[in-house]
């Protein structure tokens, strides 16, 4: 005979599978989670992270306005290509939102990711980028309107009532755009374009990574709390080699399945001791990679060859699925890997109660970081210029770390700083990007050896050169610049240099017509334009959960040199840590939930 108590456990069911592995761990929270729970959830409402009802109110009206305008936009060409008066009647577009708006975590003054969805006969070459373009730009709610249809995925970037938005266009093989489209059926897919097909990807990655997450409201606060942390670190930035919202997003959905009873305190605290460890390439993936009948390309590195290139894949999960963070180059995944330590470190800490959360999203001091910097200032004739010349400039930052890491056999690391820097002495419209540059640690060269990246630098400019709208007036200057040497007007917010400048006074000269620079001030910007760098050895003042410390970094893969003249940078020597297994590295663990997770082969301590 058997008992009761013996059914009930013959019929549990197993525990549920997040993802393409088991949890490491089906722990819930303690008494101290829900303490520092509690506590990390005040920090993060009193740092504002969240909108106000007042601001909510106004992104729903200007969604709203801007589905008018759509609508309003497709009806009028309908009725100009002669259609009949009942497909008049009927054309239709819809606007929809994804990225940091669609998951929920976005805050104050962040933009909204917006997608319009239009019929077949309406396209994005000219409808989009000319006809609705000059629409908008004739209407006194939109400022700072910006059309990019070069991308790897077409915007038109604008303010609408202050409101900053990011608009996408998807012409999809339908005649009219029923209201309630279900942009996650795979049919959508049907009979479009790449550009098509990855503007329509961002609204279905995110209905996704909701459906993939054992408990939405855990995940997005523990999203919006990581956001915030890698705003404060440096190293939220896609275009710049970091990692943007979407990757953010996945490699936090992936720590809530491997923990799925875990509380954002936990998670938090997890993210970083998992990604301390997690052995690069291996790829962060949500679900398994499908394949369909509809032909278009999978990341799989075992048949694209140009996979296999990339340095952190974090898969997205919706078909066709792709690597997000193809941007990512080994000196920026060395800089991530040296926050993520000391994340790890301070969250170590903050559960011996030896640190508060506080401490974790302390500013990152980059200009106290290294010895020597490139600065990259972009000029323009007046205002409107300068917004399309720096996105320009900006997209093309990634190249530059490349070509330099390429041209040294990767014993240069740039480390880009994703902020932009304004002097608000100069009257004339610019900016200027930063690098920090150090040598390869663990690389052993003489004494006073030099790296020479001016043909590197000249390669560069060639490129950016190229831009298909420039105008008189646009000009960029790459520059080294010594840590001594970096201007006063990048300390605005409280970050100071540990050294005053003794240059407290600088001479402008006068500003010729065209707005920037006057020639005398033009031919001594190229003198200073030396791009010989020597980095000798040079401790930097202990700042506690500032500074980055001395960890173990990611080497770059070498590549033949090109530049001739090149050479190492002097640095303390540092070892790497050594890793040992096929995704995390080993560690002692008590963990007694510990799984195979078959993308990586983790030993996690809990």
């Amino acid at each position: 005979m058997v008992s009761s108590e013996s059914l009930s456990e013959s019929a549990a069911p197993p525990p549920m599978k997040y993802g393409v592995t088991k949890p490491l761990s089906l722990a819930g929270p303690t008494e101290a989670d829900l303490q520092r729970n509690a506590e990390l959830e005040k920090f993060l409402r009193e740092s504002v992270l969240y909108d106000s009802e007042e601001e909510t109110a106004r992104r729903e009206e200007v969604l709203r306005r801007l589905d008018e305008i759509v609508k309003q936009w497709v009806k009028q060409l309908t009725r100009q290509r002669g259609y009949p008066d009942q497909m008049v009647e009927d054309a239709n577009a819809i606007i929809v939102t994804f990225g940091s708006y669609r998951l929920g975590v976005h805050g104050p003054g962040a933009d909204v990711d917006t997608l319009c969805v239009g019929p077949s006969y309406v396209n994005r070459e000219e409808d989009f980028f000319i006809l609705l373009h000059d629409i908008l730009a004739e209407m006194e709610e939109v400022r700072e309107l910006q059309p990019v249809p070069d991308a790897h995925v077409p915007v038109m970037k604008f303010k609408f009532q202050g409101i900053s938005i990011d608009l996408l266009y998807a012409s999809i093989t339908l005649l009219v755009i029923p209201e309630d489209l279900d942009i996650s059926d795979q049919s959508i897919l049907y009979n479009v374009d790449g550009p098509t097909v990855r503007s329509l990807n961002g609204c279905r990655v995110a209905d996704q990574i909701l459906k993939l997450v054992p408990n939405a409201k855990h995940f997005r606060t523990t999203l919006r709390c990581l956001k915030f942390w890698a705003k404060r670190r440096g190293v939220y930035s896609n275009v710049t080699g970091f990692l943007g919202g979407v990757n953010w997003a996945l490699l936090v959905a992936r720590i809530c399945q491997f923990y799925p009873n875990a509380i954002p305190s936990m998670l938090v605290s997890r993210f970083f001791r998992v990604y301390t460890q997690w052995r690069w390439p291996n790829p962060v993936m949500l679900c398994p990679i499908e394949e369909d009948e509809l032909g278009f390309l999978v990341w799989d590195p075992r048949k694209n060859p140009k996979d296999r290139t990339h340095h952190m894949p974090i898969i997205t999960p919706a078909y066709p699925c792709m690597n997000s963070s193809y941007n990512v180059s080994p000196s920026t995944l060395r800089v991530m890997m040296d926050q993520f330590q000391i994340g790890n470190k301070i969250c170590e800490d903050v559960e011996l109660n030896k640190a508060q959360w506080p401490a974790l999203f302390e500013h990152y001091f980059f200009f106290e970081a290294y010895k020597n910097y490139l600065q990259v200032e972009i000029v323009a004739a007046d205002n409107d210029d300068l917004l399309a010349w720096k996105g320009w400039v900006e997209s093309r930052l990634r190249q530059l770390t490349l070509k330099i890491e390429r041209d040294t056999n990767g014993t240069l690391q740039c480390h880009p700083y994703p902020n932009e820097f304004v002097d608000m002495s100069k009257p004339c419209p610019h900016c200027a990007f930063f690098m920090g540059l150090q040598r390869q640690k663990g690389v052993k060269v003489q004494e006073g050896q030099q790296f020479d990246i001016r043909g590197t630098v000249d390669e560069f400019k060639q490129d950016v050169s190229m831009y298909s709208y420039w105008r008189p007036g646009m000009d960029i200057y790459v520059s080294h610049v010594p840590r001594r040497e970096i201007p006063a007007y990048v300390f605005p917010d409280g970050c100071k240099r540990p050294r005053q400048s003794r240059n407290t006074t600088q001479h402008t000269p006068e500003k010729d017509a065209k707005g920037c620079m006057s020639s005398e001030e033009k031919r001594s910007k190229r003198k200073q334009e030396t791009h010989t760098v020597d980095v000798q050895s040079d401790k930097l003042p202990k700042r506690a959960s500032i500074s980055p410390q001395d960890i173990g970094s990611v080497s770059p893969a070498s590549v033949s040199s090109r530049s001739g003249g090149s050479s190492q940078i002097i640095t303390p020597e540092e070892s790497l840590h050594e890793v040992k297994t096929a995704g995390l590295q080993n560690r002692s663990s008590d963990d007694k939930s510990t799984e195979d997770t078959g993308e990586q082969k983790p030993c996690i301590s809990e």
